[in-house]
Protein backbone atom coordinates (compact mmCIF):
# COMPACT_ATOMS: atom_id res chain seq x y z
CA UNK A 1 0.00 0.00 0.00
CA UNK A 2 2.82 2.41 0.83
CA UNK A 3 4.46 1.75 -2.53
CA UNK A 4 1.17 2.47 -4.32
CA UNK A 5 0.94 5.83 -2.57
CA UNK A 6 4.63 6.68 -3.00
CA UNK A 7 6.90 4.26 -4.89
CA UNK A 8 10.25 3.81 -3.18
CA UNK A 9 8.99 4.75 0.28
CA UNK A 10 11.37 3.28 2.91
CA UNK A 11 9.57 0.53 4.81
CA UNK A 12 10.10 -1.70 7.83
CA UNK A 13 8.15 -4.96 7.72
CA UNK A 14 6.60 -5.99 11.02
CA UNK A 15 4.22 -8.67 12.24
CA UNK A 16 2.55 -8.86 15.63
CA UNK A 17 1.19 -12.37 15.67
CA UNK A 18 0.69 -14.52 18.72
CA UNK A 19 -1.78 -16.94 20.22
CA UNK A 20 -4.47 -16.27 22.82
CA UNK A 21 -5.52 -17.98 26.01
CA UNK A 22 -8.42 -20.05 24.70
CA UNK A 23 -10.02 -20.09 28.16
CA UNK A 24 -10.27 -16.31 28.47
CA UNK A 25 -9.53 -14.82 25.04
CA UNK A 26 -6.64 -12.81 26.48
CA UNK A 27 -3.59 -12.41 24.22
CA UNK A 28 -0.49 -14.37 25.16
CA UNK A 29 3.06 -13.22 24.48
CA UNK A 30 6.49 -14.75 24.83
CA UNK A 31 4.99 -18.15 24.08
CA UNK A 32 6.25 -20.99 21.92
CA UNK A 33 3.70 -20.03 19.26
CA UNK A 34 4.70 -16.37 19.24
CA UNK A 35 8.35 -17.31 18.81
CA UNK A 36 7.45 -19.52 15.84
CA UNK A 37 5.55 -16.60 14.34
CA UNK A 38 8.65 -14.42 14.80
CA UNK A 39 10.72 -16.94 12.86
CA UNK A 40 8.15 -17.03 10.07
CA UNK A 41 7.84 -13.23 9.96
CA UNK A 42 11.59 -12.82 9.76
CA UNK A 43 11.70 -15.24 6.84
CA UNK A 44 8.94 -13.32 5.07
CA UNK A 45 10.80 -10.04 5.57
CA UNK A 46 13.91 -11.51 3.98
CA UNK A 47 11.77 -12.84 1.14
CA UNK A 48 10.44 -9.32 0.52
CA UNK A 49 13.88 -7.74 0.95
CA UNK A 50 12.73 -5.51 3.81
CA UNK A 51 14.13 -4.80 7.27
CA UNK A 52 12.13 -6.59 9.94
CA UNK A 53 10.64 -5.26 13.17
CA UNK A 54 9.72 -7.41 16.17
CA UNK A 55 8.91 -6.88 19.86
CA UNK A 56 9.80 -7.81 23.42
CA UNK A 57 6.44 -8.68 24.93
CA UNK A 58 4.91 -10.41 27.94
CA UNK A 59 1.37 -10.99 29.18
CA UNK A 60 2.40 -10.98 32.84
CA UNK A 61 0.72 -8.33 34.97
CA UNK A 62 3.66 -7.97 37.38
CA UNK A 63 7.44 -8.15 37.27
CA UNK A 64 7.82 -11.79 38.20
CA UNK A 65 9.29 -15.03 36.83
CA UNK A 66 6.64 -15.13 34.10
CA UNK A 67 7.55 -11.62 32.96
CA UNK A 68 11.22 -12.62 32.81
CA UNK A 69 10.91 -15.88 30.90
CA UNK A 70 8.32 -14.55 28.46
CA UNK A 71 10.50 -11.51 27.74
CA UNK A 72 13.54 -13.74 27.29
CA UNK A 73 11.58 -15.91 24.86
CA UNK A 74 10.39 -12.87 22.90
CA UNK A 75 13.86 -11.33 22.61
CA UNK A 76 15.40 -14.69 21.72
CA UNK A 77 12.76 -15.23 19.02
CA UNK A 78 13.42 -11.78 17.59
CA UNK A 79 17.17 -12.28 17.46
CA UNK A 80 16.94 -15.76 15.99
CA UNK A 81 14.47 -14.42 13.44
CA UNK A 82 17.01 -11.79 12.28
CA UNK A 83 15.38 -8.68 13.77
CA UNK A 84 16.51 -5.25 12.56
CA UNK A 85 14.35 -3.12 14.87
CA UNK A 86 13.18 -4.35 18.29
CA UNK A 87 10.12 -2.31 19.17
CA UNK A 88 8.64 -2.18 22.70
CA UNK A 89 12.08 -3.37 23.74
CA UNK A 90 11.85 -2.65 27.47
CA UNK A 91 9.22 -2.08 30.14
CA UNK A 92 6.25 -3.92 28.61
CA UNK A 93 3.69 -5.55 30.96
CA UNK A 94 0.15 -6.95 30.78
CA UNK A 95 0.11 -7.40 27.03
CA UNK A 96 1.11 -3.79 26.51
CA UNK A 97 -1.62 -2.26 28.69
CA UNK A 98 0.90 -1.09 31.29
CA UNK A 99 4.61 -0.41 31.61
CA UNK A 100 6.97 -0.74 34.55
CA UNK A 101 10.27 0.83 35.54
CA UNK A 102 11.29 -2.42 37.24
CA UNK A 103 10.46 -4.38 34.08
CA UNK A 104 12.49 -1.87 32.07
CA UNK A 105 15.56 -2.65 34.20
CA UNK A 106 14.95 -6.39 33.84
CA UNK A 107 14.63 -6.02 30.08
CA UNK A 108 17.83 -3.98 29.87
CA UNK A 109 19.61 -6.88 31.57
CA UNK A 110 18.12 -9.33 29.05
CA UNK A 111 19.01 -7.11 26.08
CA UNK A 112 22.57 -6.54 27.30
CA UNK A 113 23.10 -10.26 27.85
CA UNK A 114 21.72 -11.05 24.39
CA UNK A 115 24.00 -8.39 22.90
CA UNK A 116 26.97 -9.95 24.66
CA UNK A 117 26.07 -13.37 23.27
CA UNK A 118 26.20 -11.89 19.76
CA UNK A 119 29.74 -10.56 20.19
CA UNK A 120 32.28 -12.57 18.18
CA UNK A 121 34.28 -15.13 20.13
CA UNK A 122 37.90 -13.98 20.11
CA UNK A 123 40.44 -16.80 19.87
CA UNK A 124 44.04 -15.64 20.05
CA UNK A 125 47.15 -16.10 22.15
CA UNK A 126 45.90 -13.79 24.91
CA UNK A 127 42.47 -15.39 25.28
CA UNK A 128 43.78 -18.96 25.13
CA UNK A 129 46.27 -18.23 27.90
CA UNK A 130 48.60 -21.16 27.27
CA UNK A 131 51.47 -19.38 29.01
CA UNK A 132 49.34 -18.85 32.13
CA UNK A 133 48.35 -22.52 32.09
CA UNK A 134 52.03 -23.50 32.05
CA UNK A 135 52.91 -21.02 34.81
CA UNK A 136 50.14 -22.15 37.17
CA UNK A 137 50.77 -25.84 36.57
CA UNK A 138 48.89 -28.87 37.89
CA UNK A 139 47.13 -28.37 41.23
CA UNK A 140 47.42 -24.59 41.16
CA UNK A 141 44.74 -21.92 40.69
CA UNK A 142 44.41 -18.94 38.40
CA UNK A 143 42.87 -16.30 40.69
CA UNK A 144 46.26 -14.83 41.53
CA UNK A 145 47.93 -15.25 38.15
CA UNK A 146 49.01 -12.21 36.13
CA UNK A 147 46.81 -13.33 33.23
CA UNK A 148 43.72 -13.27 35.47
CA UNK A 149 44.58 -10.00 37.22
CA UNK A 150 44.98 -8.27 33.86
CA UNK A 151 41.54 -9.39 32.62
CA UNK A 152 39.17 -10.17 35.49
CA UNK A 153 37.37 -6.82 35.34
CA UNK A 154 36.61 -7.03 31.62
CA UNK A 155 36.71 -10.74 30.74
CA UNK A 156 33.04 -11.44 31.51
CA UNK A 157 29.76 -9.61 31.23
CA UNK A 158 29.03 -7.73 34.46
CA UNK A 159 25.30 -7.86 35.21
CA UNK A 160 23.19 -4.84 35.96
CA UNK A 161 20.54 -6.69 37.96
CA UNK A 162 21.69 -10.24 38.70
CA UNK A 163 23.01 -11.13 42.17
CA UNK A 164 25.60 -13.91 42.07
CA UNK A 165 26.43 -14.02 45.79
CA UNK A 166 25.77 -17.12 47.89
CA UNK A 167 22.55 -17.47 49.85
CA UNK A 168 23.99 -16.45 53.23
CA UNK A 169 25.55 -13.25 51.87
CA UNK A 170 22.42 -12.38 49.90
CA UNK A 171 20.22 -13.00 52.96
CA UNK A 172 22.42 -10.91 55.25
CA UNK A 173 22.19 -8.04 52.77
CA UNK A 174 18.39 -7.91 52.95
CA UNK A 175 17.35 -10.90 50.82
CA UNK A 176 16.11 -8.58 48.08
CA UNK A 177 14.47 -10.11 45.02
CA UNK A 178 15.36 -9.11 41.46
CA UNK A 179 12.25 -6.92 41.35
CA UNK A 180 13.27 -5.13 44.54
CA UNK A 181 16.80 -4.62 43.23
CA UNK A 182 15.38 -3.26 39.96
CA UNK A 183 13.32 -0.78 41.95
CA UNK A 184 16.49 0.53 43.63
CA UNK A 185 18.36 0.72 40.33
CA UNK A 186 15.78 2.77 38.40
CA UNK A 187 15.33 5.18 41.29
CA UNK A 188 19.07 5.72 41.50
CA UNK A 189 19.35 6.20 37.73
CA UNK A 190 16.48 8.68 37.77
CA UNK A 191 17.99 10.62 40.67
CA UNK A 192 21.36 10.84 38.91
CA UNK A 193 20.00 11.58 35.43
CA UNK A 194 20.87 14.93 33.85
CA UNK A 195 18.04 16.14 31.58
CA UNK A 196 19.11 17.23 28.10
CA UNK A 197 18.92 20.96 27.43
CA UNK A 198 15.42 22.06 26.43
CA UNK A 199 14.04 25.44 25.50
CA UNK A 200 12.04 26.73 28.51
CA UNK A 201 9.08 27.58 26.28
CA UNK A 202 9.02 24.04 24.89
CA UNK A 203 9.27 22.53 28.39
CA UNK A 204 6.41 24.74 29.57
CA UNK A 205 4.25 23.73 26.60
CA UNK A 206 4.96 20.03 27.21
CA UNK A 207 4.12 20.31 30.92
CA UNK A 208 0.87 22.08 30.07
CA UNK A 209 -0.02 19.38 27.54
CA UNK A 210 0.62 16.57 30.03
CA UNK A 211 -1.42 18.31 32.73
CA UNK A 212 -4.31 18.91 30.32
CA UNK A 213 -4.35 15.31 29.10
CA UNK A 214 -4.30 14.02 32.70
CA UNK A 215 -7.35 16.13 33.47
CA UNK A 216 -9.12 14.93 30.31
CA UNK A 217 -8.33 11.27 30.95
CA UNK A 218 -8.98 11.12 34.68
CA UNK A 219 -11.51 13.91 35.04
CA UNK A 220 -9.47 15.28 37.94
CA UNK A 221 -6.96 18.04 38.34
CA UNK A 222 -3.31 17.20 37.65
Amino acid sequence: LAQIVHPGTPMVYGAFTSNVDMRTGSPAFGTSESVKSQFASGQMARRYGLPWRSSNATASSVVDAQAAYEAEMAVWGAIMGGVNLLYQGAGWLEGGLTASYEKLILDVEILQMMSEVLQPLVVDEATLGFEAIRDVGPGGHFFGSAHTLERYETAFYRPLLSDWRNFETWQADGARTATERANTIWKQLLAEAVPPPLDPAVAEALDAFVARRKREITGRGA
